[in-house]
């Protein structure tokens, strides 16, 4: 099954190529900038896809099917007036910078869905805290979040720390390995596993021990709200559970 990126290269290639050939029996009488100005268009609904490659093939393709179908000599990719140079030339930089906003815009807006789905993702969890629900039903709860938001193979909580991780979540949304920093935007969560501790009112209560995807950059803001996740089922079994729990 051919995938949706695969389409938008193909369009990438064929939309300008399909358009030029079009403009065929107005050339002659076609000013060649109204022609750039068409492609374009072409470039600009490429690159509403958000794709910055497909948009520079987009622009490439569109200057070469300019050169070769709208200007003199026809059917030639050779030009012999200046000023459909310099016309070839504005199609391929506009094309170009088209293509690198679109892209740009297409991060911003993932970026900023993401944050609404962690905010959503926390506030699940501070609902069911506030809501009094039994530790339980929070642990659980908050367990399926963590699973999600560090897109985690497993998670579970315990009451004791695991000997065989080396690996902390830090309360600032740090990974650490031992005393070195782990960059989880490069390399994913370390894959032995990342002890995430469980703090409240002052005690250490317990411990969400994270199993990751190998290779799956998380990013700082991620680490962030699932330590606040952790902080809300420490918040909530402080309560009833108020002696602490040594790391020993």
């Amino acid at each position: 099954m051919v995938s949706p990126d695969a389409w938008i290269l193909l369009a990438a290639v064929a939309a300008p190529v399909a358009v030029a050939s079009a403009l065929i029996p107005w050339r002659v009488g076609l000013d060649t900038a109204d022609g750039a100005m068409v492609l374009v268009v072409v470039i600009v609904a490429v690159a509403s896809t958000g794709r910055r490659g497909a948009a520079f093939l987009s622009a490439l393709v569109a200057a070469l099917s300019f050169d070769y179908f709208l200007t003199y000599p026809y059917d030639s990719f050779r030009i012999t007036r200046h000023s459909d140079f310099v016309t070839e030339l504005l199609l391929l930089v506009v094309g170009l910078a088209v293509g690198d906003l679109a892209a740009r815009g297409r991060a911003h807006r993932t970026a900023a869905s993401q944050s609404r789905h962690e905010v959503a993702q926390l506030h699940a969890v501070t609902e069911l805290a506030a809501s009094g629900q039994e530790p339980a039903v929070l642990i659980a709860a908050a367990t399926e979040e963590l699973e999600g938001l560090l897109y985690l193979r497993g998670c579970r909580f315990t009451r004791h720390p695991s000997a065989a991780i080396s690996a902390r979540l830090t309360p600032n949304g740090e990974v650490t390995v031992g005393h070195e920093s782990w960059s989880t935007q490069d390399l994913g969560l370390p894959t032995h596993g990342v002890d995430l501790s469980v703090r409240g009112g002052g005690w250490l209560l317990g411990h969400f021990l994270l199993t990751p995807t190998p290779g799956k950059p998380i990013s700082h803001e991620r680490l962030l709200v699932a330590v606040a996740i952790a902080d809300q089922v420490g918040a909530a079994l402080s309560v009833d559970h108020p002696a602490p729990i040594s790391e020993a």
